[in-house]
């Protein structure tokens, strides 16, 4: 996470379609490591779910992989490494976070990927990887970010 040098650069991708979205998901989680945290942008119904649900039928998980929008948390400790998926739409503030446990996710075990995580910009500070996922042509555009090598780690399985 934030400890790691800086590292930039930067993917995109034009998935056609949902199992395109989960394919390329599935790609991510090859090269998914405990510590990682990543910052998922993109307008409500883009997506962002459907690609957690590919990196985490990635790392081995079958069950149901629902929305966070009203739990705000969805932990998977049944994954390697173990997953944790956040919604911050309904949150006001770094504060509320804390009182849901965000330290105990982000203490190296966990992958941790953020929806909505403008909502809490001192989170979103930490990130290792930015993906936005936007509407375009029938499909998803796909863009990574990555400040820290394990972000860089995502751009080179995003191809």
């Amino acid at each position: 996470m934030a400890n790691e040098s800086p590292v930039t650069g930067s993917a995109e991708t034009f998935l056609v379609d949902e199992a395109a979205q989960l394919a390329f998901g599935a790609r991510l989680a090859d090269c998914l490591q405990p510590g990682t945290l990543v910052a998922l942008h993109g307008d409500l119904g883009a997506g962002k779910t459907t690609l957690v649900r590919g990196v985490l039928q990635g790392l081995g998980y079958r069950g149901r992989v629902r929305s966070p929008t009203f739990t705000l948390l969805e932990a998977y400790d049944t994954t390697k490494p173990r997953f944790c998926h956040l919604d911050l739409y309904r949150l006001a503030d770094l504060e509320e976070l804390e009182l849901i446990g965000i330290r105990d996710y982000l203490d190296g075990d966990w992958s941790v990927w953020v929806e909505w995580p403008q909502r809490v910009p001192e989170l979103l500070a930490q990130a290792d990887a930015d993906i936005h996922i936007d509407y375009s042509r029938g499909g998803r555009r796909v863009h990574i970010e990555a400040r820290t090598a394990s972000g860089a780690l995502l751009l080179e399985y995003s191809a």
